[in-house]
């Protein structure tokens, strides 16, 4: 005999399983379906496992973040804002805390504290959790949701929520099974990039300065098409090129671009900011103040010594050379240098390494209102599998809860 269910949610991470929660405390009985062998596995490696749930910015600006498509989550920004995010974990046991006064993290500093939470609510209310479960097909008639398969089961529903996530770290049950489920009842979506991920540069000498962060770093690209795309944030050197939060932030927008023209060149301000004007200023104060100061220990008060060097040598000036030494053309080089840094993007590690994907299912589908598809009726989505996507800092996470919660509120 096959089992009918009010709703099953596909996929066990922080949309499904604040969708299954939202639904069964409406005494909707409620499966969740996992194809993993457990419940939140990459929910378990958000922030770093310090899992960075919200954040504090009110509803406007944390849309804008999102680009011109944010305004769609406004409907679910109003159901289940921070604060209310907040409030549902103090109501099952965890407390939470803005330590900078802007990143919201569990007091434990830990995402099995808030995963545990998750389970032993969903056990409480009676949702059913089947794990190592993937679903091969949703099944519907005239337009409606009217069951759902997998490999090993049948089951009978009116009403399905897709939260099966994106494309990004496949080994923790992110491999795109949502697109083709709902591309098979007549949704599009966008093509998919890996967002969110270290980048490769052309250039080799990054390697060499790969002992220090670089704070307040401002990455912008070099295209003319494109010079409105930037980001600031502390950079980090790799042994293949960049990687810290500016460039997670950055990579989602870089990532199409590497698709559609292979190298991507950008510059970067790594004075925290300071114009060409301002660093003419401060090397000529740092030289008045000591004339035997190399240009090499004039660029070290702004830099660590392993970039300084490699800036030297980018100017094409000597490590000894002192400031009066060097010509008019090698001092606007430097100068240049320190306020654009050029670097030239030519890769990266694809969906093995990205937290988020960007893409997804066509938001022109789906009802903002309610999370349901505008196609299939009883179909809703939630989460990463839609096309919007934002920078790190929480907005992911809060995105993903936020629409799980309207979508497990059925209409």
């Amino acid at each position: 005999m096959i089992k009918h269910y009010d709703l099953i949610v596909i996929g066990a991470g922080a949309a499904g399983m604040i969708a299954a929660i939202r639904a069964s405390r409406d005494n909707k009985r409620v499966l969740l379906l996992e194809k993993l062998s457990k419940v939140g596995a990459k929910l378990k490696a958000t922030g770093g496992g310090r899992c960075n749930l919200t954040n504090t910015q009110e509803a406007q600006e944390f849309m804008s973040k999102f680009g011109r498509d944010g305004r769609f989550m406004q409907d679910a920004l109003r159901v289940f804002d921070h604060k209310k995010l907040m409030e549902f974990f103090k109501d099952i046991g965890v407390r939470t805390h803005a330590p900078d006064g802007f990143r919201v993290f569990p007091t434990s500093h830990s995402s099995s504290t808030i995963i545990s939470s998750l389970i032993e609510e969903m056990q409480r209310l009676g949702v059913e959790i089947l794990c190592s479960q993937k679903v091969t097909k949703l099944q519907s008639s005239d337009g409606i949701i009217c069951g759902v398969e997998t490999s090993s089961h049948s089951f009978k529903t009116s009403n399905v929520i897709l939260a099966t996530g994106g494309m990004g770290y496949p080994m923790l049950g992110a491999t795109g099974d949502g697109y083709s489920l709902a591309s098979d009842l007549g949704h599009t979506y966008s093509d998919l990039y890996p967002a969110m991920m270290p980048l490769h540069t052309k250039e080799s000498w990054v390697k060499n300065c790969r002992a220090d962060t670089i704070a307040k770093v401002e990455l912008r690209v070099d295209m003319k098409k494109y010079k409105k795309l930037k980001a600031k944030g502390d950079l980090i050197f790799t042994n293949t090129g960049i990687r810290g939060p500016v460039v997670l932030d950055f990579a989602r927008e870089i990532t199409p671009l590497i698709s559609k023209y292979k190298e991507v060149p950008i510059l970067a301000n790594l004075t925290k900011g300071m114009n060409e004007d301002e660093i003419l200023k401060h090397i000529k104060d740092e030289a008045s103040k000591d004339p035997d100061l190399s240009v090499l220990q004039i660029v070290k008060t702004l830099l660590p010594d392993p970039l300084s060097r490699e800036i030297c040598l980018l100017a094409s000036i000597k490590e000894d050379a002192k400031l009066k030494e060097i010509s008019g053309k090698q001092k606007e080089k430097l100068i240049q240098t320190l306020a654009s840094t050029p670097l030239t993007v030519i890769g990266h590690d694809g969906f093995e390494r990205a937290m988020i994907t960007r893409g997804g299912i066509s938001l022109k589908e789906i009802d903002p209102k309610s999370m349901q598809s505008k196609l299939v009726k009883g179909l809703y989505f939630c989460g990463e599998v839609m096309n919007l996507d934002g920078p790190c800092g929480g907005y992911n996470l809060q995105w993903s809860f936020a629409s799980g919660y309207l979508a497990g509120n059925l209409s």
